[in-house]
């Protein structure tokens, strides 16, 4: 596997240079992904201009206590949708992106491993996504999850820029 810095290099460019186009500050909201979100955007151009800072939030007192989630499950969408908020809030940010799930290899709950909830809050805006990742090696969901969100970031922006907000 190729060192996932250089992997997520080009979506992380894409999101630096969607962000500054449109003004916007981003923040990150990570559980299972331990910073690996906040680090690969850390790691793009003029990080220092967009990108203000994230929270590591593995514990659920870190989740309810500093970001504000009220959701009855800590691995949900409503979660997910909730940490992107809070960390937004947190940060003074227009954009943010969250993920909390279950990276195994035991599943947590009703939840399987590889069961991943992430979610984008761009101007209040939100869009989340459930992804299902297959894999015996918690180190493989958290790389598969980091992708999906910087993705899922970068596909935000763009769209926020074609209503002219």
């Amino acid at each position: 596997m190729e060192d996932p810095a250089d992997e997520f290099a080009a979506i992380a460019r894409d999101i630096a240079a969607r962000a500054q186009a449109a003004g916007l500050r981003v923040a990150t909201a990570e559980s299972l992904t331990s910073g690996a979100i906040a680090n690969a955007l850390g790691a793009a151009p003029d990080a220092s201009q967009w990108f203000t800072g994230g929270v590591v939030a593995y514990a659920e007192s870190v989740k309810r206590d500093v970001l504000g989630v009220t959701a009855v499950s800590i691995t949900s969408l409503e979660c997910a949708r909730e940490l992107a908020t809070g960390v937004a809030r947190l940060f003074d940010a227009e954009a943010a992106v969250s993920v909390t799930g279950v990276g195994g290899p035991e599943p947590e709950g009703d939840e399987p491993p590889g069961s991943v909830y992430a979610a984008v809050a761009v101007r209040g805006d939100i869009r989340d996504a459930h992804f299902s990742f297959s894999a015996d090696d918690p180190s493989v969901v958290v790389h598969q999850t980091v992708r999906a969100a910087l993705e899922l970031l970068r596909d935000a922006l763009p769209e926020l820029e074609a209503r002219g907000a």
